[in-house]
């Protein structure tokens, strides 16, 4: 009696899980799945292959949640089965999950077959794991097939001989596929496959199952197929590339769909150093200015983004003369393209092309193009452009830059797009930087208090910020001559959003000049603004005395902070009350105080 108790005791997980799986709440099935490596835990290593692992293969029926849940975590059981020795038991599950109309289910119960795969012994991966490989590609469904594309490479390289002519087979079927969901598999995994088989296999049986694809009737398959062709041509020598690959790159970057032509785009560079030098200077730079001319606005904008990289990679010896007289042609084009998509494309990347140049091509043929972006009617364009002038500035000089830029740029700090602005205020302290204080004070200076009292928050949010990384760039000295006499100036203006802006400057201010100019120069002002007559400025002081406190002398703290903080506590206003109280009660504050 007492052994049967025991071996319902030793099964009652498997009990627990049965019942919560029946749960009608999806949720409770869920973590019970999700619980499963500790069920298996308390079950033992044989018990989780005899009882727990053939239930959940018998019972795979729920929600696509819960199914993805157990593809996972089946995965990670191979411990809980008793080591690599008998990973094999945990295949039966997956196989059945690899086989749902669910993707994303699909997708993970493949994950977790490769994963096992690699800890499969080879004799395991002969009589356990090729033969659902085999099942799967074989399936009524596509779902199955599509399934058992992602399988090949992981077990190819440590079967027989025998076995991988088989593999290869049923690979050949399913790029033969008649539906179109198992070709456009097999041919996003064609490249992986390709990585996995020995060379003279890639040449004899994998190149012409690549054509095929290339040629595929679907353009969702032949897409595919470009993806594997960075990975065949990566394997190849150059010969066997312009042999093998060649004829089929070119015709994809000419495909009648543009969803290939994209592809091919988009994958351009990588393409190109799988292929080599030679192959680029002859083949892929017509092939590169056929796809920025391209008549589709999503291709020319892939290709964009490609220009810098493209150029960048091009051999040295012929770099400057290939972009002169191919690329520069089209880039000209591209600037005043129709689509903005394009144009922002190209800005992103443009400016890069200066380093690449050098001075003088930059001077005489790229500036005209950089002035034209930074006046594109699309916000996005000039944003690009602005946010990349260091690198130009790194060429041709900030003198240059200044004088053929810089008019440009001072009306875009006037942008009616907030966004602009706020990019060109970004860029500022660099700016100046680069400019100097004397350039800086005669053309930039009055941009800058200007922004102070732009109608946008996040301008004026900025533009403080700005004002401290200028004055720690320029000095104490010139914030005290330039800067902190119109910030104070503000403490009067009529629209109380600006006083405000005041006391933001302030509160940045301060910490850049230190204590001493503080307490010099700026404390009247926020003692005097204390008697503001909109509540908003008010409780601004008193979170501006609550920041600036602690670096005051203690003596100042109680003969003019804490006055002002008692006077604020005593407001009509309950917001004004309530932040005085916060900076009274400070624990900083009140060491200020000296309690």
């Amino acid at each position: 009696m007492a052994g049967v108790d025991s071996t319902d005791d030793s099964l009652y997980p498997i009990a627990v899980l049965i019942d919560e799986l029946r749960n009608e709440d999806v949720q409770i099935r869920l973590v019970s799945i999700k619980k499963l490596s500790t069920i298996a835990l308390a079950l033992g290593v044989e018990k989780t292959r005899s009882e727990l692992i053939p239930f959940l293969t018998d019972t795979i029926y729920d929600e696509d949640e819960v199914l993805l849940a157990l593809a996972e975590q089946l995965g990670q059981l191979t411990p809980l089965v008793g080591g690599p020795e008998y990973v094999h038991c945990l295949l039966p599950p997956l196989e059945s999950l690899a086989t749902v109309e669910e993707t994303v289910v699909r997708d993970k119960a493949v994950e977790s077959l490769r994963t096992i795969a690699a800890l499969h012994s080879p004799a395991d991966l002969e009589n356990h794991f090729v033969p659902l490989v085999k099942r799967l590609s074989g399936g009524d469904w596509f779902t199955s097939r599509t399934s058992a594309c992602g399988l090949f490479s992981v077990c190819y390289p440590r079967v027989s001989n025998s076995v991988k002519a088989e593999l290869r087979q049923h690979f050949r079927n399913l790029c033969g596929d008649d539906t179109p969901m198992a070709r456009r598999a097999a041919a996003g995994k064609l490249g992986e496959f390709a990585k996995a088989v020995e060379l003279d296999i890639l040449k004899s049986d994998l190149i012409p199952l690549f054509t095929a694809l290339a040629q595929d009737e679907q353009d969702s398959v032949r897409l595919l197929a470009v993806e594997a062709c960075v990975s065949i041509a990566s394997l190849l020598q150059a010969e066997d590339t312009e042999q093998f690959v060649m004829p089929t790159l070119r015709q994809a970057a000419e495909d009648k769909s543009w969803r290939v032509r994209y592809m091919v785009a988009d994958k351009f560079t990588e393409l190109q150093k799988a292929v080599g030098p030679e192959i680029t200077k002859t083949d892929l730079v017509p092939a590169f200015q056929g796809l920025l001319k391209d008549c589709e606005a999503e291709v020319r904008a892939a290709s964009s983004h490609k220009v810098k990289e493209f150029c960048s990679n091009l051999s040295p010896d012929i770099r400057e003369s290939v972009i002169m007289t191919n690329i520069l042609p089209c880039v000209k084009d591209l600037v005043s393209d129709a689509n903005q998509h394009v144009k922002s494309a190209l800005a992103s990347v443009i400016m890069g092309l200066s380093p690449i140049l050098g001075k003088d091509n930059t001077i005489e043929h790229l500036l005209p193009l950089f002035l034209t972006q930074l006046k594109d009617e699309c916000p996005e364009v000039r944003l690009n452009i602005i946010s990349n002038l260091d690198c130009v500035n790194e060429v041709i000089g900030i003198k240059q830059l200044s004088q053929s830029l810089l008019p440009a740029i001072v009306e875009l700090a006037e942008d009616t797009k907030w966004r602009v602005r706020l990019a060109i205020i970004e860029y500022m302290p660099l700016l100046a930087g680069q400019l100097g204080v004397e350039f800086f004070d005669e053309k930039l200076n009055s941009l800058c208090m200007t922004w102070l009292v732009d109608h946008v928050f996040a301008i004026r949010d900025a533009a403080t910020l700005n004002l401290k990384k200028l004055v720690e760039k320029f000095g104490v000295d010139w914030a005290q001559q330039t800067v902190i006499p119109k910030v104070l100036q503000m403490s009067h203006d009529q629209n109380y959003l600006h006083r405000m802006t005041c006391l933001f400057c302030i509160n940045l201010l301060a910490e850049a000049v230190g204590p001493e100019m503080t307490v010099k120069l700026m404390l009247p002002t926020i003692l005097g603004m204390a008697g503001d007559n909109v509540a908003n400025v008010r409780f601004n002081v008193a979170k501006t005395l609550q920041r600036l406190g602690p670096i005051f002398e203690q003596s100042l703290v109680q003969q003019q902070v804490k006055p002002a903080l008692d006077k604020l506590k005593a407001d009509a206003d309950i917001d004004v009350q309530y932040y005085a109280v916060e900076a009274l009660e400070d624990p900083c504050m009140l060491v200020a105080y000296g309690l």
